[in-house]
């Protein structure tokens, strides 16, 4: 009698470490590598640290994130593939720096005349789920967001007009310099960590970027002049992406807590574009000798008349482009 009760409790005992030990293992913590290329006192890049800090907090510590900004870990143009090859495990980057990649994404950057990183950071989102995007199919994307009004400044030159954009070689990348080019100017392809030193040196006469670049990448101690071309504003889309694999090995409830976090930093990434935006053109009038240029209503509208072609003719290249273009149209409209 005594062996059998004994025998029945030692078959608990290891049913019981048989049952608990998995869930036990499937508890560990994990870390992440966090890549970003954007300068550590940059806002965006406080802003992705921010949210690590917060994936922290609300997973209780089982997800722990070491942040890597300025390249330190990967460049730029090197993340979204380090992404897929596991070399990071999340990443932040521009989709036009993997040319080809992101169909969809691409025409997001179009020169729309885009008012707000708010407001493209909206569209972006919204038509990319409204048509249920798959460019990020090697990776389990976090969310996207967008820069505000992308614009021209210049070292030296003063442009009022159209034609004194000729013979121009104005710094861009993506869509920015297709937007360049429509222009009637020169584009000269290199990422933004490249743009001060070409600039002080006089390799390129100019730069297409938000007014927040004139601060947060400094430069506007190396361009004169910022030309408020509304109206055919364009924007540059940014991804937060994750390694596939360490995404599915993230508990469930870790999931949800990071997709819940991913949706209040879509709206922080938005309105620091802006808030940066109006900082950096105070800091830019400062600046003894800098100045803006406010095109009038006419000579706007030669700047959009003349970048509609080439929006026309990118939706031309894909079967979705003309839907893809409609879809941006229509949700800019919406949140404006």
């Amino acid at each position: 009698m005594k062996k059998s009760l004994y025998s029945g409790t030692l078959v608990a005992v290891i049913w019981s470490l048989l049952t608990f030990a998995p869930m036990q293992s499937s508890a560990a913590n994990v870390t992440l590598k966090y890549a970003n290329f954007f300068p550590p006192t940059h806002s965006q890049s406080k802003l992705a640290e921010a949210w690590c800090k917060a994936v922290e907090e609300k997973t209780e510590g089982r997800v722990k994130i070491e942040y890597y900004p300025g390249g330190s870990l990967l460049k730029g143009k090197q993340i979204y593939d380090g992404l897929a090859d596991g070399i990071a495990d999340i990443g932040f980057s521009v989709a036009a720096y993997t040319a080809g990649r992101f169909p969809t994404v691409s025409f997001f950057d179009l020169p729309f005349g885009y008012p707000s990183g708010v407001v493209a950071t909206k569209v972006a989102n919204d038509v990319y789920n409204k048509l249920k995007a798959n460019d990020f199919k090697d990776t389990k994307l976090m969310y996207l967001h967008a820069h505000g009004p992308g614009l021209i400044s210049t070292k030296t030159k003063e442009v009022k007009v159209l034609e004194d954009l000729k013979g121009l070689r104005i710094r861009s990348t993506g869509m920015s310099a297709e937007m360049v080019k429509a222009l009637g100017a020169t584009p000269t392809a290199m990422e933004m960590s490249d743009a001060y030193e070409s600039l002080e040196k006089g390799v390129v006469d100019g730069s297409a970027h938000p007014a927040e670049a004139s601060l947060g990448w400094k430069l506007g101690e190396v361009t004169k002049y910022m030309i408020h071309n509304y109206s055919c504003a364009y924007t540059t889309t940014f991804f937060i992406a994750m390694n596939k694999d360490k995404w599915a090995a993230l508990d469930p409830k870790d999931q949800a807590a990071i997709e819940a976090l991913n949706k209040e930093w879509i709206t922080k990434h938005g309105q620091a574009w802006d808030d940066a935006d109006k900082a950096a053109t105070e800091a830019f009038l400062k600046k003894e000798g800098n100045s803006v240029i406010e095109l009038d209503a006419k000579e706007s509208e030669r700047w959009a008349a003349a970048v509609t072609p080439f929006i026309e003719e990118y939706g031309k290249k894909t079967a979705d482009g003309p839907k893809i273009i409609n879809s941006v149209k229509e949700s800019l409209k919406a949140n404006k």
